[in-house]
Parts: C-alpha cells; sequence; structure tokens
C-alpha cells in the first residue's frame, strides 16, 4: 500500500476516533462500560500515546512527551482504576489528541522532518502507527456498544427472528502442503511471522459464518442447558454467567429477539453472521451442529491454519463480517522471534487466550489481511465475533 493511502487512512481513523469521543457525553466517556475494557476516553489517550510513541520517541529519539502519560496509559503499569482516575478532562484530552493528530501527520507526510530510521527505510512505521490505531478505533466501538446495552430503550422487532436449523452448504479443501503466515510484509506483526510450511488432511469448511437463524435454532434446542454441548470451563461459565443468548441479543415485550449495535437496537436478520458469541458458546454451537447428522456430522471449530489455507486458495472468498473464533490456543508460529519495539510486541503468548480471524464489519482495512492474527480469552463476549465451522471430508461411497 503506497504512503499517501496509508496517511489518508491514518487522516481517517483521527477523525472517526475524535467523532466517537466528541459524539459522547462526558460522564459516559470516563464510565467503564464493560469489566474487560477500558472506558472510551483511555482509548483516545492511548491511540495518541501509541502513535507518538512510534513517531517521537523511537524515530526521533524524544520521549519527553510519552515519559508523561506513561503511567496512564501503559496497561499494568498502575491498576486500572488509578489510570482511569488519572485521565485529562474531556476538554483537554481532546485538545491534546488534535494537536498531536495534526503534528504527527505533519511529521509523517515530510520526510525531511523526520530523521533516518529502519522503520522509516522498510516502511514498517506507518503500516504500525495505522495498524495500532485501527485496533483501537475497533476497541472505542466496542465500548460504544455495551454502552448502548445498558440503554434502557424499548425496540419492538418488526422482522421476526426465526431458528432455523443449519443444513450443509460447504466448500472442500484438499490435502496438501500450504504455506501459512507472512515472512517479508512490512505490515506484518510479529506474531504473523515467520511463514510457515504446513500439511492439512483434507475437510470441508463452511460456506458462511453461522448465522443468526441457525444460532437460534441452538438456544431453542435447548443448547444452553445441555452440559454435553459444552467444554468442562465452558460449562462452568456457563452456569456462573446464566446465559441464554449472545451477549448482544435481547428481547422485546413479544419476546422476539434483536440485537444491539454500538448505536442503536436493529433487528437480527437471519442470514446475517450470528454476533457476539465467545469461544465457549462457539464450541457448544459447534457440538450441538455434529448431532444433527448426515454431512453435519464431525462438525468442529475450524483451527486457524483450517482458516487462512481456505481464504488464501479462495475456497473461501466471503468473511470479513465477525472476527471467526478458531478452535487452537493462540501460539507462536515454531521459530518466532519478539520484535525489539514494546508496543508491537505480542503479550497473549499465554496459553490462555483463542486465535480470531477475518475481521469484523468494523475491522480497518489495514487489518483485513490473510495473515492477521487476533486472540480474545475463551469468556470475552464483547467482541464482534461469530463462528464457522469444519467438517471432515466427505465419504465416498
Amino acid at each position: 500500500m503506497r504512503k499517501h493511502e496509508l496517511l489518508g487512512q491514518l487522516s481517517n481513523l483521527h477523525e472517526m476516533m475524535i467523532q466517537l469521543f466528541e459524539s459522547t457525553i462526558e460522564e459516559e466517556c470516563y464510565r467503564q462500560f464493560h469489566p474487560m475494557l477500558a472506558p472510551l476516553a483511555w482509548y483516545l489517550g492511548r491511540g495518541m500515546y501509541t502513535e507518538t510513541y512510534w513517531l517521537r520517541e523511537i524515530v526521533q529519539g524524544d520521549s519527553e512527551m510519552t515519559a508523561r502519560v506513561r503511567e496512564i496509559f501503559i496497561p499494568g503499569v498502575l491498576p486500572d482504576q488509578e489510570q482511569w482516575k488519572r485521565l485529562p478532562p474531556r476538554d483537554h484530552l481532546l485538545n491534546w489528541a488534535l494537536e498531536l493528530q495534526d503534528e504527527n501527520v505533519m511529521r509523517l507526510a515530510n520526510p525531511g522532518a523526520l530523521p533516518q530510521h529502519p522503520l522509516l527505510t522498510s516502511g514498517r512505521l506507518l503500516h504500525f502507527i495505522v495498524q495500532s490505531q485501527s485496533e483501537i478505533y475497533e476497541q472505542m466501538l466496542q465500548v460504544l456498544s455495551e454502552r448502548c446495552l445498558e440503554m434502557d430503550r424499548s425496540h419492538q422487532v418488526k422482522r421476526t427472528l426465526i431458528g432455523r436449523v443449519p443444513t450443509a452448504d460447504l466448500l472442500g479443501v484438499s490435502q496438501g502442503h500450504y504455506r501459512i503466515g507472512t515472512g517479508n510484509d512490512a505490515a506484518a506483526f510479529d506474531n504473523e511471522q515467520p511463514s510457515q510450511l504446513i500439511q492439512l488432511s483434507n475437510f470441508r469448511i463452511d460456506r458462511q459464518p453461522a448465522t443468526n437463524a441457525a444460532f437460534l435454532a441452538f438456544t431453542e434446542a435447548g443448547g444452553y442447558n445441555n452440559q454435553a454441548y459444552w467444554s468442562d470451563t465452558g460449562w462452568l461459565w456457563n452456569k456462573k454467567k446464566g446465559y441464554t443468548h449472545p451477549h448482544h441479543w435481547r428481547q422485546d415485550d413479544r419476546q422476539n429477539w434483536y440485537g444491539i449495535g454500538f448505536n442503536s437496537p436493529v433487528d437480527l436478520i437471519a442470514e446475517d453472521p450470528v454476533m457476539g458469541t465467545t469461544h465457549h458458546e462457539a464450541v457448544a454451537y459447534a457440538n450441538w451442529v455434529s448431532t444433527l447428522g448426515d454431512e453435519l456430522s464431525g462438525a468442529a471449530l475450524q483451527h486457524e491454519y483450517q482458516w487462512e489455507v481456505a481464504t488464501r486458495t479462495k475456497v473461501i472468498k466471503q468473511f470479513g463480517r465477525v472476527w471467526e473464533w478458531c478452535s487452537n490456543i493462540f501460539e507462536p508460529y515454531a521459530d518466532y522471534v519478539a520484535t525489539n519495539y514494546q508496543e508491537a510486541k505480542t503479550t497473549t503468548f499465554d496459553n490462555r487466550h483463542y486465535t480470531l480471524r477475518g475481521g469484523s464489519l468494523h475491522t480497518q482495512r489495514a487489518l483485513r489481511r490473510a495473515s492477521y492474527r487476533n486472540s480474545a480469552l475463551p469468556e470475552t463476549d464483547y467482541l464482534f465475533s461469530g463462528i464457522r465451522l469444519i467438517y471432515p471430508p466427505r465419504q465416498e461411497n
């Protein structure tokens, strides 16, 4: 991607992040709406800290600006609540962000304003900045979705969602050796590298992610109450939370289901991918589908290698509407080497996070590539996440 295109993306991200912040009342900018998410104001500040870290501290060797706010915007330096107490007031934070945005874009657009640095020579600097802001922008939307969940709004469903048991609409991937990951991509994070040659057996994969209608059929079949579908940890989570539906679903006074977006409630469209599922729910749904028999027998959650191969070989052409949970723990590839740059280093190789692939409707273009890897804890319910299943190869008579 050319420099002017990346600069255009960065400017758009700046504008969208400011709009989200300005359109939210001050009190709600500083509230925590989900126990696993920070307040909106923290994400705006975190975005500007990260951008300034790359541009001024790493490239220019000037840490004056970042050192002053580091304890606020680096996760874990202080307890979360203490970080949030130290956030500047709304107008101060907004003016600080706007000033940094203008200054940083000016420096990035004018090569003579920056010293020579390997990140500039390789083109990685601008990629890192755009991608980190893209990730933070999506987190800001997740905060606003959680805010919307708390709002007392009456919504009357106009198009009733009807549960529909899934049918087989599967695509085949042949056994073979395939390459995953990436080598010299300037945009790649350390967890996407180095490129790997892997071997896969034949498998079939859903053409589309699981739909709202199919997931409703799972709930109506007693999916949340049948322990046989759940992993041991998933069942404990299920009983503790008492969920009977995906996190973003609600019912109107006629018991019809609707969804919550980051702006407002919306009718759930039967054919759209289900959104807001945890890894625990994804596993339970897969086990339920497998019991339906015939071509759906043996259904399981996809491995990230299967997703990447199916995408790279163009077997899957439609993705990116929901993040897709994978069956595997988020782990480094063989011969992985962590980056020396703290703000680009993967921190979730802890044997607890699971992999997600593909991106959501709100994922920016900079992150929409076959090798990009996302991760989350299995109980994470606020993501724009869904489910795609794989199946054994068709049995020949």
